[in-house]
């Protein structure tokens, strides 16, 4: 049970204390008397209660509702001697220190506390007695009340201060990894993608001298596809500095791209839908690496087909090659991503990669859960 729980408790019950506590004290002689205690008493509870609910925060509305209802527990300890007036005046003090700003509370507060003392110095033999014990007992209540109060503001200020401080320090480290993968985006591009232009470039034109001279032809088809992996590889770093920078990764709409690039078919099966930017990474890298491994083991000859799958629960997809022989010649370099990587990465995304033969060829398959979302 938390302390406003516990606060809403003590509310009712004191409410019931007053109420029952009225009835057992008896009411007046007088008939008038008779009818004005119970409509005063519930008067004087409901503005009470209205005081303490904590949707009305308006101050003008509460301090109206602790005055009232103060004034009320007066009245009923002045025509109602041994009724439960005075609590309920001290009721709605506690209520004032406890809401109210302090120049407030003291002039609502005083008017509360000499009215309580007047009505219990007119019922006592002793009126001044009475009148001063009243008096400075509704003293030190407010006083306990308001000192509460205030260390409560006190604690609330301290909370808010110690959130903005926790949400300022994240800011600022948010802020210092995303300037850590800024630079790391641009040492990438300097090392890499500068690298691989001019490897681009240098292959480029060794293929055209190669041709000029008429060298061998598996030589300048050897050339186009170095030319071509390098190509590919600097559209890759190229990627991997828009994903530092925080920009879109590569995901499904990219693979008819990659099949049509690699002459594999590609077909779709279900309706598509959103995924998050790691699930569908590592669908596009499955395929990747699928398509590169066919080149390299499968020979030039091999083809391959890409089939991506939607269901309502899941989406696979499946890269399955004819097999072949390949050419120890012509034969490409691996994509450099690995399987073994892209079962880690299917494991991270909730997903399951399978791979093994298929017929004469080789079968890749990785599923994804869509509840993952």
């Amino acid at each position: 049970m938390n302390a406003r729980t516990g606060l809403r408790i003590m509310v009712w019950a004191s409410t019931a204390v007053i109420a029952i506590d009225s009835v057992l004290a008896g009411f007046p002689a007088s008939h008038a008397a008779r009818i004005a205690v119970p409509i005063i008493t519930a008067a004087g509870l409901a503005l009470w209660l209205a005081g303490t609910a904590s949707r009305i925060t308006d101050i003008r509305i509460v301090t109206l509702c602790f005055t009232a209802a103060g004034l009320c527990g007066a009245v009923l300890d002045r025509i109602q001697i041994a009724g439960p007036g005075y609590i309920l005046g001290f009721m709605a003090l506690a209520g004032m220190g406890l809401r109210l700003p302090r120049r407030i509370a003291l002039i609502s507060g005083g008017i509360v506390v000499v009215s309580l003392a007047v009505a219990e110095a007119y019922a006592s033999q002793q009126g001044l007695q009475a009148f001063l014990n009243l008096g400075i007992g509704g003293c030190f209540l407010f006083l306990s009340s308001a000192f509460a109060g205030a260390n409560r503001l006190a604690r609330e200020a301290a909370e808010a201060q110690l959130a903005e401080e926790a949400a300022a320090r994240e800011a600022r480290e948010e802020a210092a990894r995303l300037a850590e993968r800024g630079r790391m985006a641009r040492e990438l591009h300097d090392v890499l993608a500068h690298t691989l232009s001019g490897l681009a470039v240098h292959l480029e034109g060794a293929r055209l001298l190669a041709e000029k001279t008429s060298a061998d032809p598996r030589l300048v088809a050897q050339l186009t596809d170095a030319h071509g992996l390098a190509r590919d590889g600097l559209a890759g770093a190229r990627r991997v500095v828009e994903t530092l920078r925080g920009d879109p990764l590569p995901g499904p709409a990219h693979i008819p791209e990659l099949a049509g690039k690699a002459g594999a078919t590609f077909v779709v099966t279900g309706v598509p839908q959103p995924l998050p930017g790691e699930a569908g990474l590592a669908l596009y890298r499955t395929v990747q690496e699928a398509l590169t491994n066919t080149a390299k083991h499968a020979g030039p000859l091999a083809y391959a087909d890409v089939v991506l799958a939607w269901t309502p629960v899941e989406v696979a997809v499946t890269v399955t090659d004819s097999g072949g022989v390949p050419d120890p010649d012509t034969a490409l370099p691996s994509g450099g991503f690995g399987l073994t990587g892209l079962a880690e990465r299917a494991a991270l995304a909730g997903g399951h990669l399978e791979v093994g033969p298929s017929g004469a060829g080789w079968r890749v398959n990785l599923t994804l859960p869509l509840g993952s979302r």
